[in-house]
């Protein structure tokens, strides 16, 4: 399934208010890596935008006045989501804008199954801190260059955290397979012979797991086994 990082910038926090999307943009990724493919638009809200949220966008409404309307640019997003697994940092949050949009539109609502990362790395980091800015942190992914919130920006960055907080579940013979690999099939698609290749951890990965390994730990108040088994094997 196709996946595609997803982020809205808003007039406010809640569409029930009548506040609207200012901005919108996605990327899509191609396996485990960033495509090109993106779709990144500016939108003319038609209202106010709440000082609040201007101070983290850095967006008015004098900039937006000649942007397009969220309805006009309505069926090019929904072409390029279609059919996609959507990857958004505290997703109901922009679900719900841009649901709110669309019903505004006549559209109908999205249907996208969604991974939520911020629920993501709430399970993987209990009590920590799990904003974008933090997880760029953790996971050493450079943010200097975000003293504002944008939409464009913050998807990229969320597509580095994402790969970084699941790496290690793609396939243990990497992304494709191949008889190169020492995996070969026989013609009904069995394989018939088998080569792991190990790869050998970073020291990147090695300070990653460590650090997940106390975290679990605390949150189990010195119970995790791994801790254990790596203490006694360094004994």
């Amino acid at each position: 399934m196709r996946q595609i990082v997803l982020d809205t910038e808003t007039t406010g926090l809640d569409p029930k208010q009548g506040h609207r999307i200012i901005e919108v943009a996605a990327i899509e990724l191609d396996g485990r890596k960033v495509s090109d493919r993106t779709f990144h638009r500016y939108l003319n809200p038609e209202r106010e935008i709440d000082e609040g949220a201007a101070a983290v966008h850095g967006l008015t409404l004098e900039r937006l006045q000649n942007e397009a309307k969220f309805a006009e640019i309505a069926p090019a997003l929904l072409e390029f989501i279609a059919g996609a697994q959507l990857i958004i940092h505290n997703a109901p949050f922009d679900i719900g804008f841009l649901n709110a949009e669309l019903t505004l539109a006549g559209l109908p609502t999205l249907s996208n199954p969604v991974i939520d990362t911020l629920k993501v790395a709430k399970e993987l980091h209990p009590g920590k801190k799990n904003n974008l800015n933090a997880l760029c942190d953790r996971y050493f992914i450079d943010n200097s260059h975000r003293t504002l919130h944008g939409a464009l920006l913050d998807t990229e960055l969320l597509a580095e955290v994402y790969l970084g907080m699941t790496r290690g579940q793609e396939s243990l013979l990497g992304e494709e397979s191949s008889a190169e690999d020492g995996v070969q099939f026989n013609e009904a698609g069995e394989a018939i012979h088998l080569s792991v290749r190990v790869l050998a951890a970073s020291e990147e990965e090695l300070a990653l797991h460590e650090a997940q390994m106390n975290d679990i730990d605390k949150a189990s108040k010195g119970t995790c086994m791994w801790k254990r088994l790596a203490s006694a094997e360094a004994q």
